[in-house]
């Protein structure tokens, strides 16, 4: 019995065996033979083989999954319909081709954690937004208006979203227009009533219109209050919302949308009633708008209260984060009031602790202002969105204008009659000539580019060539300066020094390069490091952002103190001289002159300018004048003290008068005898012209 059980058990092994490496070698030789696949495939399907397709998963044909007939065709499976679908019960499924998707019901949201337009969303019915009151207010009105708030809220139902929007505009802007005991409360609770209302209609309006159907709602009141919203299922264009007083222009980006793929939503609210809240409410510049708004506008009074001159505004869209859009939004209001001579910002309120706050421009920026109109763009939104609000300024003084014109104009002409004397007025050229002459001429240039060209902001590039020209010459002029009060002070040190020609000759030697070198050196540093700052702002100057006037600034701060310094020394010097020469010398004609010229000199060597920092307190009006006054006519001391004030220049003068005298009275002279030479050359040729003419019959019978 062991034998024939042996052999059958070893028959199988060995069949099992062939069987499988048989099997092996079918599946080597499907593996190394090409694969054929049919062409007629139909859109929606892949091939099987030479002569079969399959429908790809969410498409079916008439015979099936797999089809071998080349008129078959692949079809969207409706998972939809056909109850295919594994959708919540929370949610409506949404067919796609081939697939499907579960859509929150109008009127739901999707749950935490959950997004909508998924196979796996779950949904919740909108609820009503808890708004709560500002803490520590306590009125009677605000009271009352969170009962209606609240009754809006018990019988708020999600097919009831847009009565229910409407019923809180309404409620809003009735507590605005009979605010009763909230017009006692101080300021600083005004202003959190307000920013209370503001924040908590914008929550609920931007929770509750994710309810609405899409498309476009527009809300007024009586009042003037208004609603302007669109909602849009997924978008990624422009849009514009307007109201009564004001305009939002923006792109719909993705990160405007709703963080869970829902609709998104877009709303500007306006109300007129907002701004008697907000009175009083305090303002901050940005700083560095500050700088330039203070350097552009001296007659800034800065502690003006601002005044709203538009209607406050809400701007909100579905994300509630728009601290840092990727493009700016772009709002036209139309003014309340008119602005007049006054400066008109654009800004928004920045939210600070315990419902307080205050009006800031940063991230906000008037593009254009109008009698009419004024446009802003923000890079954000927030609660209260954008608003305007202005300074109240002072006129410019025009006995100020005046008088930097007149001044400025005469010490153009004298500054020019001072440079033709120093370069024809041979007996006085020596260093310090040089130094008068090179002064006057970059003195003259700046003077005259400044009354023509300061003003010419039309063209960029030509307003920024001109800040660039004044930069250089208003350095080179103080540069000179320097060298002045330098020469001075060598000047009265070579009363006690015996030879002292070496420093002389060293002026001369480096007077040029380091008059017109070191301002051109500053000059390229500055534009090359920051070429947008020249010329960019109300004036061709430098403009003060990132305190780029120090360009400027800073070289005439030091020579002022320089020169100052040495005109001390000089001073000192002078007087130890003086004292040892002998009373006589000292005459009181004397005395007024040194003073006199000491004075000037003060001028010359620009320690003037020092009355800029004066400008402050009870004395500051009276600085302002003082100042340009003295510093317009520095053309004129230059060509009185070093011209009419010298002796060698007055005799000079004279020559030139009686060289005047004598050219006029040679040149009378030349006249008269040209005349009578010509009236006998006219007698004797009248005589030869006779003697020379033909008896005529008349002649004859004479």
């Amino acid at each position: 019995m062991g034998g024939p059980r042996l052999s059958v058990s070893l028959v199988l092994h060995t069949l099992c065996v062939l069987l499988t490496l048989l099997e092996d070698g079918l599946q080597n030789t499907r593996a190394s033979a090409p694969t054929a696949c049919a062409p007629w495939c139909p859109p929606n399907s892949t091939c099987v083989s030479a002569s079969a397709c399959r429908c790809l998963t969410g498409f079916s044909s008439s015979s099936g999954e797999i089809f071998t007939s080349p008129a078959e065709s692949c079809e969207d499976v409706d998972e939809c319909s056909s109850g295919k679908h594994q959708c919540d019960n929370s949610t409506l499924c949404n067919n796609t081709l081939g697939s499907y998707t579960c859509l929150c019901r109008p009127g739901w949201v999707p749950k935490s954690g959950f997004r909508n337009n998924q196979r796996t969303t779950q949904c919740e019915e909108i609820s009503f937004p808890t708004w709560t009151p500002p803490p520590g207010v306590k009125s009677q009105s605000l009271s009352l208006f969170f009962e209606r708030v609240q009754e809006l809220g018990r019988d708020f139902k999600s097919a009831s979203a847009k009565d229910t929007i409407e019923g809180i505009i309404q409620v809003v802007d009735d507590l605005l227009e009979t605010p009763g005991d909230l017009d006692k409360l101080p300021h600083s609770e005004q202003h959190c009533v307000a920013i209370n209302l503001l924040t908590g209609q914008e929550h609920i309006l931007r929770e509750l219109s994710r309810a609405l159907p899409n498309g476009p709602l527009t809300f007024s009141t009586s009042a003037g209050t208004e609603l302007s919203l669109e909602v849009n299922q997924q978008g990624h264009r422009n849009v514009t919302l307007s109201v009564n007083q004001a305009k939002m222009l923006l792109t719909w980006d993705p990160e405007q949308e709703s963080g869970d793929s829902g609709p998104s939503v877009v709303g500007l609210v306006s109300s007129p009633g907002i701004g008697k809240l907000l009175a009083k409410a305090p303002f901050f510049l940005d700083t560095e708008e500050q700088a330039v708004l203070h350097e552009t506008r001296k007659d800034l009074m800065q502690e003006v209260s601002p005044i709203l001159v538009s209607d406050v505004i809400s701007a909100f869209v579905s994300n509630n984060n728009t601290q840092n859009l990727s493009s700016p939004v772009t709002f036209v209001f139309k003014h309340s009031v008119t602005p007049g001579p006054r400066q008109v910002f654009c800004v928004f309120w920045e939210h600070g602790q315990n419902g307080s706050g205050h009006w800031a421009t940063k991230g906000c920026r008037t593009v254009d202002t109008r009698d009419s109109s004024t446009t802003c763009q923000c890079i954000h939104l927030s609660s209260l969105a954008v608003l305007m609000a202005h300074y109240n300024v002072q006129e410019e003084d025009p006995a100020l204008v005046v008088i930097t014109y007149v001044g400025l104009s005469l010490s153009l002409l004298c500054l020019l009659l001072a440079a033709l004397t120093f370069l024809l007025c041979k007996a006085i050229q020596n260093t310090s000539t040089s130094l008068h002459l090179h002064l006057s001429v970059c003195l003259f240039l700046a003077h005259l580019l400044f009354l023509t060209a300061i003003d010419r902001t039309e063209h960029k590039v030509l307003c920024a060539i001109i800040a660039g020209a004044l930069h250089y010459l208003y350095l080179a002029s103080f540069t000179w300066m320097l060298l002045e009060g330098l020469n001075l002070f060598l000047t009265a040190r070579n009363l006690t020094v015996v030879n002292y020609s070496s420093v002389n000759k060293l002026i001369k030697k480096f007077m040029l390069p380091v008059g017109y070198g070191v301002p051109a050196v500053i000059v390229a540093i500055s534009a090359a490091s920051r070429p947008h700052l020249y010329g960019t702002c109300a004036r061709c100057w430098l403009c003060p952002q990132k305190r780029f006037t120090w360009s400027f600034l800073g070289p005439v701060c030091a020579i002022i103190f320089v020169n100052l310094a040495f005109f001390l020394m000089t001073l000192w010097i002078l007087r130890s001289k003086l004292s040892s020469l002998n009373s006589d010398m000292s005459t009181l004609r004397n005395t007024r002159m040194l003073t006199f010229k000491a004075m000037a000199q003060l001028l010359l060597l620009g320690c003037t300018w020092c009355l800029g920092i004066l400008q402050v307190g009870l004395a500051a009006h009276a600085m302002v004048y003082l100042f340009t006054i003295i510093n317009s006519l520095q053309g004129v001391f230059i060509f009185l003290v070093y011209c009419l004030l010298s002796q060698q220049v007055q005799e000079q003068y004279r020559k030139w008068l009686k060289e005047i005298k004598k050219t006029k009275a040679d040149s009378e002279t030349y006249t008269l005898s040209s005349r009578a030479m010509s009236e006998a050359s006219k007698s004797s040729n009248t005589k030869i012209t006779h003697c020379f003419q033909r008896p005529s019959v008349t002649d004859s019978f004479e």
